[in-house]
């Protein structure tokens, strides 16, 4: 952990250049220090169908979730998320000059007990 995801509105496919923001959102995390690298992921989930507000303009949305492993304290989930929403602002800032965009960003903590994983990537990164 953590995850990260960006459901999206398909009609900002191009304009959204999401490699880019999960670059940026996966590196913020790691300089963090408070996640494991092994364990950050930023995913995408484009969606083809939705209606927004009147459904009258050629509105969009990103709603953004960062999903993290329970135990850390509510001073660094702030911090961690006005970092990530600043940072989430700031790459959509043009295209939101550009056009109706609706963003939201929210952080979840996991169940302590019911949260299984596997990950050897971890590993990986022990060793360096």
């Amino acid at each position: 952990m953590p995850h990260f995801y960006a459901e999206c509105t398909e009609n900002i496919r191009e304009q959204a250049n999401l490699p880019e923001l999960f670059t940026k959102v996966n590196q913020a995390l790691a300089d963090t220090g408070i996640f494991p690298l092994g364990g950050i992921r930023s995913r995408a989930i484009w969606l083809d169908t939705w209606h927004m507000a009147d459904g009258k303009h050629d509105y969009a949305f990103v709603h953004m979730t960062l999903k993290i492993g329970a135990g850390r304290s509510l001073e660094s989930r702030q911090q961690v998320s006005e970092l990530l929403f600043t940072l989430i602002k700031e790459h959509f800032a043009s295209l939101m000059a550009q056009r109706y965009l609706a963003l939201s960003f929210t952080m979840e903590e996991l169940d302590p007990v019911l949260n299984y994983k596997q990950n050897n990537v971890h590993a990986l990164f022990r060793k360096e």
